[in-house]
């Protein structure tokens, strides 16, 4: 058939009995997907009886269409038809499509129906009945059983309702978006993180970025237990949620770890520090949003399969580890990135703008740093990209395990203001080394090294 969209839209607005010829059912899949694909905006007294035998055709595609088309006319005659499909059509994009049209009719006799389908095995299903029962945001009734749906055992559904009806961040007294307190800029304080951190006022950071101290596989990390330290990590990482801004980011550098073995006659213990966390953030609240994967050169790792490249036996065989984990989350928030964006000025936002050549891909190969001092440093290039990626000019981000301050340093370099602590001293001698006395900043904010007394006199002097 010589079908075009313009013969169509003389079709519709003439005797729509034409049609038939090209919504037959017995017609072949791709003339009937143009035709209902390109039918566009039907007038109101326009027949939709040409579409209801498509609505059992046996192609998806079609079924989907014609329901598509039927909802465009918003008949309430087509109710039962809908609804019917909404039921047991065995494709689910096609059940939603019908629960989309029954929403689209906005009549008071869609509401049970759509109540109903809250019952819905599939979450999707119920997604689009929760769009349209919240035409009718005023009915009480509806109201009442959308906040039910915050128990729901599907989290974009939780989501959703809490979004809704339990607004995070209603009536709550934020600072202003960019801004932070000006004690904490450009200030490292020599004391344990925990009770730094509970001096620090909400909303305060822009951005933290760290890599945790080792489960005892470094000198300076020991634990009782690998529970104690998973424990310990929590009770911090909730206290970072806590003085974050709303939507924005939490950067966690880590990777398994091994505790060597004791003896010959014990095997050595592998602990999967990143996936033992992630449950963590999410249950206090952060989301997820990407997982990036830093490579380095395989020289830079400590052989493992020397043994097996000899004997070639299975069950005995270790890749060398090259990688650590990147972990990205964002504050929970109903808030898009725009938003965020939209609290800074236009001058802000474009002296933010990253330039050159951008990591494309979630890989980052970067070649590891050592430090006379400290045994495991960020390398800078690390530090950089996820400052210029991740916050804005003059934000304040803070780093809860500073170590020789090499986050800092970057911080300072991309006109940040930045803020950390440090419990061991040998590491603060280092950090005084490694930070630039002369900073970016005006004179108010050159770096600043604060013992756990000070501090608390800072903060209690600016409350």
């Amino acid at each position: 058939m010589n079908l075009t969209k313009d013969k169509l839209n003389g079709l519709i607005n003439g005797n729509n009995g034409e049609l038939l010829e090209y919504l037959n059912p017995s017609n072949d899949i791709k003339t009937l997907a143009f035709a209902l694909n390109k039918l566009g905006r039907l007038p109101k007294n326009f027949d939709g009886k040409y579409f209801v035998p498509l609505t059992k055709h046996p192609n998806e595609k079609i079924r989907l269409l014609a329901i598509k088309n039927i909802g465009k006319l918003c008949n309430e005659k087509y109710l039962n038809l809908l609804n019917d499909i909404s039921l047991h059509d065995e494709n689910t994009m096609v059940r939603r499509e019908a629960i989309s049209s029954i929403g689209r009719m906005r009549t008071n006799e869609a509401i049970p129906i759509l109540i109903d389908r809250l019952n819905d095995p599939d979450p999707k299903v119920i997604l689009q009945v929760i769009r349209g029962l919240l035409v009718f945001k005023d009915n009480e009734l509806i109201k009442n059983k959308l906040k039910e749906l915050v128990n729901h055992p599907n989290e974009v559904i939780q989501t959703v309702i809490e979004e809704k009806y339990y607004n995070i961040s209603e009536n709550k007294p934020h600072r202003e978006h960019s801004k932070s307190p000006d004690y904490l800029k450009n200030v490292v304080v020599n004391g344990d993180v925990l009770e730094v951190l509970k001096l620090i006022e909400d909303e305060s950071i822009h951005l933290t970025f760290t890599s945790p101290p080792y489960y005892n596989a470094r000198d300076y990390s020991i634990y009782q237990s690998y529970n104690e330290y998973l424990e310990f990590l929590r009770d911090v990482f909730k206290e970072v949620y806590r003085i974050t801004k709303e939507g924005r980011y939490f950067i966690l550098n880590t990777s398994p770890i091994i505790i060597p073995r004791v003896g010959r006659q014990y095997s050595s213990k592998r602990y999967p520090i990143p996936f033992d966390i992630h449950p963590f953030l999410i249950e206090m609240g952060w989301e997820f949003i990407d997982d990036i994967v830093w490579i380095k050169p395989e020289a830079s790792a400590k052989d493992r399969n020397s043994g097996f490249r000899q004997h070639r036996k299975p069950l005995a065989y270790k890749p060398n580890a090259v990688t650590e984990y990147i972990m990205v989350y964002r504050k929970k928030t109903n808030k898009l990135i725009d938003w965020n964006i939209k609290q800074y000025d236009d001058e802000t936002v474009k002296a933010s703008k990253v330039h050159g050549e951008i990591d494309k891909s979630n890989t980052w190969f970067i070649d590891p740093t050592f430090d006379r001092t400290h045994t495991a440093v960020f390398p800078l290039e690390l530090c950089l990209k996820v400052i210029k990626y991740y916050s804005f000019k003059n934000d304040l981000v803070f780093d809860p395990f500073g170590g020789s301050g090499t986050f800092c340093k970057a911080a300072q370099l991309l006109d940040r203001f930045f803020f950390s602590t440090e419990i061991s001293k040998k590491y603060i001698v280092r950090m005084k080394e490694n930070i630039a006395q002369e900073s970016f900043f005006d004179t108010l904010f050159l770096p600043k090294f604060y013992t756990m007394l000070e501090f608390s006199k800072i903060v209690e002097e600016n409350k």
